[in-house]
């Protein structure tokens, strides 16, 4: 069977484990001990689980969460989610074909749970994701008795699979930091609380009249009688029906994401998303980052509802996203194969004649989520003193949970007689963080251009290509801008030659280095801010504003690593004597064998579009960047402050 692992992933450290034999349908295959069953089985190829009794309709996996029983299998005779069942060796694991014959040791499970265990805790935490975690150590550290349950291996819920820096704000919910790190960070600070207690692979799965909480963990069933419940379970993904849309390949962001990004398993050769909110934007990056095609991205809204610099910094890297647009249908023979898209109208009604086609395996549905609240609801119904946090309360980005569980941890505490400080500005924080984005403003121009720069205007300048070597003759015809019109035939990218031009005086020269901020769109964000060793970059009100550059720069390079997206270059203009080509640094998150194999790249301005070539001069990568590479480019001084990025693949790549 075809090894399916992600071996050598730009962020994340090799998937490594214990190998070991079990069965699939009689076949013995290989598996790492203690992962799950259904990342086991993608890993060799493997994506169709079973056959549904009805229809016998392929089965594969939707949400890889627990949620949904699309995954379902048999393991030893007894059927179970494969996505929530690790491997462990010699275990014989079957498809579900029809349904199941329960055998007599399964009939009567009644008695061994007669007589459960009842534990009483001050609070208990459903979901150990960023709310509830952040929730519990607030308590914790004031020395509330604490049960926190999650029905996961690990806690730190969704930030498992977050591999990307996030939104924020620095001080109140870890911005700039990977979310993988976030979720070790608040792990080990909740494990540090000696009043907190932490089940693992523990599922709440009822509350009752009595204001008692049923747990099944370890295979064990036990009631939590708690003083105050704060549930923070988290969301479920929705699904969107269309023809094909039961097909193995079509699943949730989440599901891709638990694949790719915890078990590391490159689960798709050639992706297409539905959804252009943040969740379907950041897990066509994260594609990207696994090696995996991204063929397009379609949004039913006319422009896309997640993050513009998350939806800029895919389209720089070449993937097509068409709004007012959906899919028709995904078709396949018993597996996707392609899909069937089409522009849609106001009334989101297909219009005829616009459909196309493109081959794709996989189906990533990204359509929004719902809250997982069933047991929110059922505490309340039977009055017991509760709290919710996270999505389970609002659907917002992750930073917006963190900062929820701080505040209703605090919350819950004044509930229990705790004399606590919620200072005033927090629940404005909390307003702003879970907000939509903003107003767009229009790009700002840099004002770092020479009055030396005039003197050009009008004469002829030499131009060498870079591969050919051979020297054309061109006009200036925009001093300001360094707009260049050829007089004759000429290939796009250059190098200008200094004795063609005149003199520059050290004084009129422009600064040695200077940061663009190719950041348009009003969000929560303020890394950049604090990164600035000279506070040259700033923000006027709340974090919803827009940094601004002014002042000196030392080159240092912080705020190209510490923008969650990747939205600021670095300008040398005195790279070169004649002050018509610059060397511009650009932050890079994938694996450098692509660059590597370059010496031109196509740049593009900040929304994707190609304007000109570059030449690679250097590729820094050190530890302390955190796996953020900086590529540094010769560019043209006239695109200079436009460039932001490079493509990686040709948007309409076979």
């Amino acid at each position: 069977m075809t090894n399916h692992r992600i071996e050598n992933h730009p962020i994340l450290k090799n998937k490594t484990g214990k190998s070991v034999t079990y069965a699939f349908n009689g076949v013995q295959i290989m598996g790492y001990e203690g992962e799950m069953i259904s990342s086991a089985l993608f890993a060799q190829g493997i994506s169709v689980f079973g056959h549904h009794h009805r229809d016998g309709g392929a089965q594969g996996i939707f949400c890889a969460n627990g949620q949904c029983s699309q995954c379902m299998v048999i393991v030893d005779g007894k059927p179970v989610k494969a996505c929530m069942t690790p491997v462990s060796a010699g275990i014989n694991v079957r498809s579900l074909e029809g349904l199941p014959v329960l055998e007599d040791s399964l009939l009567n499970p009644i008695d061994t749970l007669a007589f459960p265990q009842t534990h009483e805790v001050d609070v208990m935490v459903i979901g150990g994701g960023p709310a509830g975690l952040n929730g519990a150590i607030e308590l914790g550290r004031l020395g509330v008795r604490v049960l926190i349950v999650d029905d996961k291996e690990e806690a730190g819920g969704k930030l498992s699979l977050q591999t990307h820096n996030f939104f924020g704000s620095v001080a109140d919910c870890y911005a700039g930091t990977r979310g993988v790190e976030i979720g070790q960070i608040l792990t080990h600070d909740l494990l540090e609380l000696p009043s907190v207690e932490l089940w693992l692979k523990a599922t709440a799965v009822g509350v009752y009249s009595d204001k008692t909480v049923g747990v099944v963990c370890d295979g064990q069933y036990r009631l939590v009688k708690p003083g105050v419940l704060l549930v923070a379970t988290g969301a479920r993904e929705k699904t969107l029906v269309f023809p094909g849309s039961d097909l193995p390949g079509v699943y949730g962001a989440g599901a891709f994401q638990t694949l790719v990004n915890r078990d590391q398993v490159r689960c798709a050769e050639r992706l297409f998303i539905i959804g252009g909110g943040n969740v379907g934007v950041i897990a066509a990056y994260h594609a990207l980052q696994a090696g995996i095609d991204v063929v397009g991205l379609v949004e039913a809204m006319p422009a896309c509802g997640g993050y513009k610099v998350h939806v800029d910094k895919v389209r720089r890297l070449g993937v097509p996203i068409w709004t007012s647009h959906t899919i028709l249908s995904a078709q396949g023979d018993g597996k996707v194969e392609r899909v069937l898209v089409a522009q849609i109208d106001k009334n989101f009604k297909p219009i005829p004649g616009t459909e196309f086609i493109l081959d794709a395996d996989t189906v990533l549905v990204a359509v929004g989520l719902s809250p997982v609240n069933e047991l929110l609801e059922k505490a309340l119904q039977y009055g017991m003193p509760t709290f919710s946090a996270g999505d389970a309360e609002e659907i917002a980005e992750a930073s917006a949970a963190i900062f929820s569980g701080k505040i209703t941890g605090r919350r819950i505490a004044r509930h229990l007689g705790i004399q606590v400080d919620i200072p005033p500005q927090w629940e404005p924080l909390a307003g702003i963080l879970k907000s939509r984005p903003g107003r767009t403003l229009p790009q700002r121009s840099q004002s770092f251009h020479t009055k030396a720069s005039f003197s050009l205007f009008g004469q002829n300048i030499y131009r060498q290509d870079f591969e050919t070597g051979a020297l054309k003759t061109h006009k200036v015809t925009d001093a300001i801008g360094f707009s260049i019109e050829p007089t004759g035939e000429w290939h796009p990218t250059s190098h200008y030659l200094d004795q063609a031009l005149p003199p520059v005086s050290p004084d009129a020269r422009p600064a040695n280095v200077y940061p663009v901020i190719h950041c348009y769109q009003e969000i929560p964000c303020n890394p950049c801010a604090f990164a600035c060793p000279l506070d040259s970059i700033t923000m006027d009100g709340n974090i919803m504003n827009l940094p601004e550059f002014s002042g000196k720069c030392l080159g240092c390079e912080r705020c190209i690593l510490a923008c969650p997206g990747l939205a600021i270059t670095l300008v040398h203009p005195g790279h070169d004597p004649s002050g018509m080509v610059s060397k511009i640094a650009i932050p890079y998150e994938f694996n450098i064998s692509f660059v590597e194999e370059k010496s031109l790249l196509d740049v593009t301005d900040y929304e994707g579009a190609v304007i000109g070539e570059g030449r690679i001069l250097e590729i820094k990568d050190l530890p302390k960047q955190d796996h953020r590479k900086i590529i540094y480019l010769e560019v043209p001084s006239a695109i200079s402050d436009r460039v932001a990025g490079f493509r990686v693949r040709d948007p309409l790549a076979d």
